[in-house]
């Protein structure tokens, strides 16, 4: 029995989903995002809801149930509210700003790393030590800030580097004389 599969995904006002060639359609104010069905689950929509359920109780079935329905509420939520992925740089000189469609990342490199930004993507620095990444897909922003993490995670001894803004640093002490 999944636990988050068997909530119904509540559609607020304003978004419209749709169930056809085993595809989930949801529209909204921040776009269209697809969402595509596999045939061991089945989506009904009514009064409001979307309701995922298996179509069998096999093993594939039971775990795309709730993955199937995690994925549809992120798309209603992506085209109603978005989705916002904070970052935070710490260390001597490191710095960020968009330079048209680039992110320009001073990492301590010898060179300044260009993070190309994909269109349906915002970026914002409003310090040079933040970087907010916003948009209505929730996998693509996810993935764009765990590359920027990977080309300088934060190291244990100082904290330098790019972290999440929610993200604890476990600090080590350090070598003793």
């Amino acid at each position: 029995m999944s636990r988050i599969g068997k909530y119904p995904v509540a559609i607020p006002d304003g978004v419209s989903v749709e169930v056809a060639n085993d595809m989930v359609t949801a529209k909204g104010k921040l776009g269209e995002l697809q969402v595509a069905l596999l045939p061991e689950v089945a989506v009904d929509i009514a009064d409001g809801m979307v309701t995922v359920t298996p179509r069998d109780a096999g093993k594939k079935a039971r775990s795309m149930w709730g993955t199937t329905r995690s994925q549809i509420a992120n798309a209603v939520t992506g085209v109603s509210e978005g989705f916002t992925v904070n970052l935070e740089i710490s260390g001597v000189g490191y710095r960020a700003a968009v330079e048209g469609q680039n992110l320009v990342l001073a990492l301590g490199f010898s060179h300044p790393v260009h993070y190309p930004i994909p269109k349906e993507i915002t970026v914002k620095c409003e310090r040079p030590t933040a970087i907010a990444i916003s948009g209505s897909d929730k996998q693509k922003i996810g993935q764009m800030a765990s590359e920027i993490r990977a080309y300088r995670p934060p190291e244990p001894f100082k904290g330098k580097g790019v972290r999440y803004a929610n993200e604890q640093i476990l600090r080590k002490e350090g070598k003793k004389k």
